[in-house]
């Protein structure tokens, strides 16, 4: 048990023990100076006996007197917690302690307090060191009388200030104690609002509730009160209450310790047994009351929280996203200029042609095809030294070479690069995966993709309490805006590293250097483009980017596409451009054979399998297989892989052949039962069977808009048909002209299929049994026309032409159907005839 901490003033008492704890502390050398004048006996400290018992013991002729602020309130946290212990602290204090200038020891200052002339004895000295004063205990004579005692002490401290020592510029007050004070050591935080319950003197006695008159003529001298509130007269909460707010918080302190306790007698209306008070600190905001507000207020707090979440979100997560964007958008720099991975590289190439023998450069042989395509690569890379605010449009078949035309050639030696392909973000399934790919692409973590769910669950169910969304969740829009705004901001820094204090344009500021330097900004490479994007709002919100990052001048933006109505799109983004465009198609023939043998020799004299046997090459027809696969680099890359591996060039093309019939007839003819394409398998077999038939390999755009299966809504058709890359559509000065296959191969494919007598007749009975079904419903509308004609009570001679007209479309369309299940008879009898 830990003794009660007691500590002697006069160096006479020393030997003196103390009951509760049966320990003596020596006094220091300022009281040992007023006991020599004769002013007091031996005075201790106490607190922890006090607190044990609550109350404060009186014998007759003894008083209390509270002395206020002469500790600081807002320490009492330090006070509660490693000085809790009242023996280090009043060294501490003693040490501090400087009469001429401020007081700290309790028992020092309870001696100035009290003039010498009254012949006051100091019993004790209880801190209270959470309210910042203490209780002094003193024994008077008996013909004197506590509040002379009172008026004398306070006229004594009027003329001979205490100042506090933790501010000077203070004093200290102190006033008779009327009540019982009540000493404890409750997390109960002094405030400048007090609670007054007024309780009986006696069991058998009954309260009075006091007016305000009253309470304000009690409580008036202790300090300034704001306010005084008395319970409702309504209100079923006893005891009975009131509460009073002082000006300050020292002068509810000292209310308290001075009132709790007193009896008020029936002259000061307290009633006949008398009302004695409960005084307790009363908080200003109670933490119920901020509970209740908190839930009662949701239409408020949830949209807070909601605000408060996000920007903590934007000051701590957005500085490291921008970071890891910043890396991947210079992650090549961090290679190619490191001295270090530099000679690793020289010296891994030393070993691998010491052991493995040389390896050529170009392991695909592409050296041919970039030589015919120099001039494409000269001007891409002389648009990135200007400043136009347009965007780079690079567009061909697939299979044309533009993702290695602009990656591995024209921004071989570009530091910085940005790669977005439009293909994985559209195959992504959901919300979710859509944000962590552009969030991959881009090196933007971290991402809390997770979180997304989640937050949607949380607004679902604050829509259901207060009727709108409180904003947790965040739609595709707004996250994709996020991620791309982020890259934007990492590509400006990343542009503006190299400026320097020290260069000629210094002055400038950074939107006017970067438009001055264009060669400074990154590029940023969006690959396939329009691919399967119809009103899609990756695609909005990628293009709203992109023209935001050319605008400001900020990167490079190169799109890569296989449509050739790419300008539909680009145009909302960018209105009133032109854009600068490169047209990659089929390399020529002479070119297509020099990528063959290039790559052939490339093979034969590179890798570690060099020293294997190879099969013997027959290269017997390959201009005529070249001519055949056209000048696409996919197909030749392949046929060369398979006449590498011991096939012949006919057997290669065969090959290729046989798998491109085989794709067409599972995408356009076959169809999925998943997918709802935008034409139908009769369509697709009429374009197939023309196109095979024709001797250039094209048929005239017009012409097959004014066939009967592309009447309806046929230019819509062949766009979709073109962007799956069956057919693709030749222009002339900006105008649909001609339809070939989508692909140079494909010629081959067609005849390929329509050789299979069965397929070709099977099919060619669908189209006749939907050009049958349309002609009907013609017929059938013509024939509703008439009717409504003919219900009429006169025939006017003003409709025999329209009625004329109507028959002989009747006739035609009859003669069709006629014509049409004809030409049907003698395909399902050549279908039956089939062995």
């Amino acid at each position: 048990m830990r003794p009660a901490i007691i500590a002697r003033a006069y160096p006479a008492a020393r030997a003196l023990q103390w009951s509760s704890a049966g320990r003596v502390y020596h006094p220091s050398s300022s009281l040992s100076r007023a006991a020599l004048l004769g002013r007091i006996s031996p005075v201790c400290v106490r607190s922890l006996s006090s607190i044990r018992s609550g109350h404060i013991k009186l014998d007759q002729n003894e008083g209390i007197l509270y002395v206020n602020n002469i500790f600081p309130q807002r320490l009492q946290w330090l006070l509660r917690g490693p000085l809790s212990n009242i023996q280090p602290l009043e060294g501490i204090l003693r040490r501090i302690n400087n009469p001429g200038l401020a007081a700290s020891d309790p028992i020092t200052i309870a001696q100035r307090a009290l003039p010498t002339s009254l012949g006051l004895e100091i019993k004790e000295v209880i801190p209270r060191y959470k309210e910042g004063g203490a209780f002094i205990k003193y024994a008077r004579k008996p013909d004197m009388n506590d509040e002379d005692i009172r008026a004398a002490v306070q006229d004594h401290l009027s003329k001979n200030p205490i100042k506090p020592w933790y501010n000077p510029f203070q004093t200290a007050e102190v006033d008779l104690v009327q009540g019982r004070p009540w000493i404890e050591d409750l997390a109960r935080i002094p405030s400048q609002s007090v609670k007054v319950e007024f309780l009986p003197d006696s069991t058998e006695g009954r309260a009075v509730e006091l007016t305000q008159e009253a309470l304000y003529t009690l409580f008036r001298p202790f300090g300034k009160l704001l306010d005084i509130q008395s319970q409702p007269s309504d209100s079923k909460v006893e005891p009975r209450y009131a509460t009073l707010r002082f000006s300050r918080p020292r002068f509810a302190v000292m209310a308290r310790n001075c009132m709790h306790g007193y009896v008020v007698g029936e002259a000061e209306g307290g009633g006949k047994a008398g009302t004695r008070f409960k005084i307790n600190y009363e908080r200003k905001i109670k933490l119920s009351m901020i509970k209740d507000w908190i839930v009662n207020h949701p239409r408020i707090v949830i949209p807070a929280i909601a605000a408060l979440v996000a920007a903590i979100t934007v000051i701590i997560f957005d500085p490291v996203r921008t970071f890891f964007i910043k890396i991947k958008v210079k992650s090549s720099l961090h290679t190619d200029d490191n001295p270090v991975i530099q000679w690793v590289r020289r010296q891994v190439s030393k070993a691998n042609r010491m052991y493995f023998g040389s390896r050529r450069t170009d392991p695909r042989g592409l050296a041919a095809i970039w030589e015919d395509r120099q001039n494409d690569i000269s001007q891409l890379q002389a648009w990135l030294t200007e400043t136009v605010e347009t965007f780079i449009v690079i567009h061909g078949p697939r299979g044309s070479g533009k993702r290695e035309l602009v990656l591995e050639q024209a921004l071989k030696e570009h530091k910085y690069k940005v790669v977005i392909d439009c293909k994985q973000l559209q195959d992504a399934r959901g919300d979710t995966a859509k944000i962590s790919r552009a969030a991959a692409q881009v090196g933007y973590r971290p991402i809390f993709s997770w979180m997304n769910s989640i937050s949607s669950f949380i607004d679902l169910a604050a829509q259901g309490m207060i009727g709108t969304k409180a904003g947790f969740s965040e739609t595709l829009d707004a996250q994709l805006s996020k991620i791309w705004q982020n890259t934007a901001v990492a590509m400006k820094r990343v542009a503006l590293e190299g400026r320097t204090k020290q260069d000629k344009d210094a002055t400038l500021s950074d939107d006017e250097y970067l438009e001055a330097h264009p060669e400074k900004r990154p590029v940023v490479v969006i690959d396939n483009f329009v691919y399967d994007s119809e009103g899609d709002i990756v695609l909005d919100k990628l293009t709203e980017w992109a023209a935001g990052l050319t605008t400001a001048n900020i990167a490079h933006v190169i799109f890569l596409t296989t449509d050739s109505s790419f300008s539909k799109p680009l145009s909302k983004a960018l209105p009133n451009q032109v854009f600068r465009t490169i047209g990659l198609g089929d390399c020529s023939l002479e070119v297509g054979r020099r990528f063959v043998m290039s790559h052939l020799d490339t093979e034969a004299d590179g890798g570690a399998d060099s020293h294997k046997e190879k099969p013997s090459r027959n290269l017997a027809g390959l201009d005529d297989c070249i001519k055949v696969l056209g000048g696409r680099i996919t197909d030749l890359e392949f046929m060369a892989h398979r006449i590498e591996a011991g096939e012949t060039p006919q057997a290669a093309v065969d090959r290729i052949v046989d798998q491109s019939a085989s794709e067409i007839m599972k995408i356009f003819i076959l169809g999925t039962d998943t997918v709802t394409p935008q034409w139908t398998r009769e369509q697709a077999w009429h374009l197939i069977k023309s196109l095979a038939h024709a001797k250039d390999g094209a048929l005239l755009y017009n012409k097959v808009l004014l066939s009967d299966l592309f009447k309806d809504n046929g230019e819509a058709t062949l766009r979709a048909l073109e962007q799956a890359e069956l057919i693709s559509v030749g222009s002339v000065k900006g105008f649909p002209r001609w339809i070939k296959p989508g692909k140079p191969v494909y010629q081959a494919a067609f005849q390929r299929l329509i050789e299979n007598k069965t397929l070709e007749g099977r099919l060619d009975l669908m189209i006749l049994g939907q050009l049958i079904g349309q002609e009907n419903k013609s017929i059938s509308k013509y024939e509703d026309e008439l009717q409504v004609l003919g219900s009429l009570p006169k025939h006017p001679r003003e409709l025999t032409s329209r009625i004329e007209w109507l028959l002989r479309k009747i006739q035609g369309s009859q003669s069709k159907i006629l014509k049409y299940e004809h030409d049907s008879a003698a395909l399902t009898k050549m279908l039956q005839s089939e062995k």
